[in-house]
């Protein structure tokens, strides 16, 4: 079973400095049917014009990434951490028991394009922790690369929750197939280009939630830029 949730359809503002698309129930945009899948809980893509962001602010018992498509954000927290995150960079915090961070576009021309999401932790009190990690193209063309799982497998990223998060760059015309495990669930997030999943087609921002299937199957309908999840 596939329920497609079309980028038109998700939660927008513009704020100027900050334009957000919410998938799920954000701040304040509220749709009770829309408010998580498994333990995903946010998928906010977010475009920040240059010298602005987030201010610092507070998390706790939450696991959050983050990935850049174009541009650089600065990333600074409350452990000390204090990094840059640029395009095939990939971003885990672990909020736990409590942290504070901000978020700033350090360029004075080029706004900041990303993906932040949320997902539930495993359990609540975990000791706050943070990782940055770059991921080699290569192995992500035409196939999908792990980049964060609950084992770190694979050289991916540790996540404190029970999924596994792949990233996929797609020629047009290529196929890459994903099995899902008996009693899993996936969610895809188109961030760039067409894709025909399980002969549904799908645009840029566009997303998926795939249940009750043996399968995806994922056909570049142009060159594309993907994100899946594999969810207990």
């Amino acid at each position: 079973m596939l329920q497609v949730r079309r980028a038109a359809d998700r939660g927008h503002f513009d704020h100027g400095w900050l334009d957000t698309h919410h998938t799920f129930s954000f701040s304040r945009y509220v749709d009770r049917e829309h408010t998580r899948f498994r333990s995903l809980r946010v998928m906010n893509e977010d475009v920040v014009q240059p010298g602005q962001g987030f201010g610092t602010h507070p998390h706790e018992n939450m696991e959050i990434v983050t990935y850049v498509l174009t541009g650089a954000l600065e990333h600074r927290d409350s452990m000390g951490n204090g990094e840059v995150l640029r395009p095939g960079e990939f971003q885990r915090m672990t909020a736990g028991t409590g942290i504070t961070h901000s978020e700033f576009n350090p360029s004075d021309s080029e706004p900041v394009h990303l993906y932040q999401i949320w997902l539930f932790p495993e359990r609540n009190g975990l000791e706050p922790s943070y990782e940055q990690k770059a991921f080699d193209k290569a192995g992500r063309q035409n196939q999908l690369q792990l980049v964060a799982s609950q084992d770190a497998g694979e050289g991916s990223l540790l996540i404190h929750q029970d999924a596994r998060i792949y990233l996929g760059d797609l020629d047009e015309g290529a196929v890459v197939e994903h099995v899902i495990e008996s009693g899993r669930h996936v969610w895809l997030q188109v961030l760039r280009g067409t894709v025909d999943v399980n002969g549904e087609s799908l645009q840029t921002s566009d997303g998926v939630a795939i249940s009750d299937e043996a399968a995806v199957s994922i056909t570049g309908a142009s060159a594309a830029e993907i994100m899946l999840f594999d969810l207990a």
